[in-house]
């Protein structure tokens, strides 16, 4: 069965499916954007939240489609792509991302749509249809998106370190209590830009596969909008199960170390959204906040804590995909 038989109310049930794991993105990866922000006490909860959904859905007007089309024509070849490998890839990415935050543990949305995309694939056509110089981009941005935000967290501590060496303490704080607020935008504006147009991408695949799109089509206006407000509403509601372990978990945050995280955060996300690269918000900014607190004393990090992160990490794919291979298996079944 193919798309034009299935109907336009079969592909309107997937889009919102779609539009589902977009909100759950944003509800999930929360955390990434307000945990800092929070725990260092410059702004509450409900401000967080508010200051990181607005952000999120101004990158709309900042960056193009390029994770889009990575996503879209990039992991798979959209000639084998069908209703059911959609149904299966949004159902692992969606159970990886429930099961994640009922434990509290910061995974990657990204990497788990992706990881469902390949596993739902696998499931109807084996190997063949992957395309490997878009999946090995995307794993090679799982050590380096970290290691980039490490870096950058550090080099930016290190940094202010030595440029406020005689400035009082006090008078540093409230300095950087004030940055602090336009480094959560700007790594808002990353997460929203870079997490945002995955799902476009599914959506785009799924209208151009389904012959609803020309296969030359650009992507829908209301395809972005719709996605860009999904992940705004699933931010502005917040999984806050997740914030305790990004904001205080891994290591202890003042502004200033707030701010040179998310700054370091923020800059790698534009990066890799320039580049086309769909890079997990998670792993970024983990790696910028492990920076931060390395670049203080290596003492200062829970590296146990760190060390069960990155299991996570490497899990995320093969899970999300196994989960996706048998929703597609289901999905056929019952469909």
């Amino acid at each position: 069965m193919d798309y034009l038989q299935l109907g336009m109310t079969g592909l309107v049930l997937l889009v919102v499916l779609a539009l589902i794991f977009d909100f759950l993105n944003g509800f999930h990866d929360a955390a990434n954007a307000i945990a800092t922000v929070v725990s260092t006490g410059v702004l509450k909860p409900n401000q967080a939240v508010v200051l990181a959904a607005v952000f999120n859905f101004v990158a709309i007007g900042v960056f193009g489609t390029h994770v889009a089309a990575t996503v879209g024509k990039g992991i798979v070849d959209p000639a084998i792509v069908d209703h059911y490998v959609v149904f299966g890839a949004l159902i692992g990415a969606i159970c990886w991302n429930i099961l994640t935050w009922y434990f509290g543990i910061p995974s990657s949305s990204s990497h788990a749509l992706i990881g469902g995309i390949v596993g739902a694939t696998v499931a109807k056509a084996g190997t063949a249809p992957l395309v490997w110089s878009g999946i090995g981009k995307t794993i090679a941005f799982i050590v380096i998106s970290p290691v980039l935000g490490l870096l950058l967290g550090s080099l930016m501590m290190l940094m202010v370190s030595h440029l406020f060496f005689r400035t009082a303490p006090s008078k540093v704080d409230r300095w950087f209590r004030r940055l602090q607020l336009v480094s959560a935008a700007a790594y808002s504006m990353g997460h929203g830009g870079n997490d945002a147009q995955k799902t476009i991408g599914i959506i785009w695949l799924l209208l151009l596969t389904s012959g609803y799109l020309p296969k030359d089509a650009d992507v829908p206006g209301w395809v972005v909008v719709s996605c860009y407000s999904a992940i705004s509403f699933g931010t502005l509601f917040g999984g806050w199960r997740i914030v305790k372990t990004m904001g205080q978990g891994i290591t202890k945050l003042k502004p200033v170390g707030g701010c040179c995280a998310e700054t370091g955060g923020a800059a790698t996300l534009f990066l890799a959204s320039t580049l086309g690269v769909p890079v997990s918000t998670t792993h970024t900014i983990t790696g910028a906040i492990v920076g931060v607190g390395s670049s203080q004393r290596f003492s200062a990090v829970r590296w146990g804590l760190a060390s069960q992160i990155v299991w996570a990490w490497v899990l995320t794919i093969p899970c999300s995909a196994l989960i996706a291979a048998v929703a597609w298996w289901v999905g056929h079944q019952l469909m």
